[in-house]
């Protein structure tokens, strides 16, 4: 998986617990933005329908849904700027 925010790649052995943090940026591996399920458009940011309610989505959390993200899908950070860089990347 990679970490939402600084994209840093980290391997996982067994399965990612609440209080494991990214070597590279320190914030919770275990949050709504590293998850396969996350998804900004779907409804609660979640594309699990029976999980509940994470309002902070960069804070670690207790779901038990929790599955890490692939690589190329692990929150990949800022959508806006994804984007702005496909956009950028038409008119070259």
């Amino acid at each position: 998986m990679r970490c939402w925010a600084c994209r840093t790649k980290i391997e996982i052995d067994d399965k990612v617990y609440r209080q494991d943090t990214c070597p590279g940026c320190s914030r919770a591996l275990h949050c709504c933005r590293n998850c396969r399920f996350y998804d900004e458009k779907a409804y609660n940011s979640c594309l699990e329908p029976v999980a509940e309610r994470v309002t902070d989505k960069e804070a670690a959390n207790f779901c038990d849904y929790f599955q890490p993200g692939p690589d190329q899908a692990a929150g990949g950070g800022d959508t806006t700027s994804r984007a702005r860089k496909k956009l950028d990347d038409l008119f070259k």
